[in-house]
């Protein structure tokens, strides 16, 4: 099936663009999620008139995305949670906790951008770096330090 993207995907192509992907990916992932619409006469059409409006829109996300990034690569973020022996904590660190913390900064970041390699917890002291996906090519990271708590 030819579907004509939306929005840029990973390894498929950027907005704008028409390309044959499997019916099953088209019709259950790509056109429901709004990603992609059908490849048909009229759609093509339409898509040429809008053209201009979804490349600008996608350049204007690109660029807020990057800036974010910008500004993201120099926070540091610390928690502070109880402490028992070894330098363990009571309960853990999770993606909820970093979200939390940096919309207390004032950025507006989704829990589905954070990507964690320590796992969802975080249940030691210390310092972490925490990789945050803006976009599909946008990529930046986060100091967390996790403190004991007195």
């Amino acid at each position: 099936m030819k579907v004509i993207l939306k929005q840029s995907v990973p390894s498929l192509g950027k907005a704008g663009a028409l390309i044959k992907v499997n019916d099953g990916y088209a019709r259950n992932y790509l056109i429901p999620k709004g990603l992609a619409i059908e490849a048909n006469e009229k759609n093509i059409k339409l898509f040429e008139h809008e053209k201009a409006n979804i490349l600008k829109k996608a350049a204007k996300e690109h660029k807020s995305a990057q800036d974010l990034a910008d500004a993201l690569s120099d926070v540091t973020i610390t928690i502070a949670r109880k402490v028992g022996d070894q330098d363990k904590i009571f309960g853990s660190v999770t993606i909820k906790d970093i979200e939390s913390a940096l919309k207390e900064k004032g950025y507006d970041v989704n829990r589905k951008m954070i990507v964690h390699e320590h796992g969802e917890h975080i249940k030691s002291v210390g310092e972490f770096k925490i990789k945050i996906k803006l976009a599909a090519d946008i990529e930046t990271e986060v100091k967390l330090i996790v403190t004991g708590e007195q």
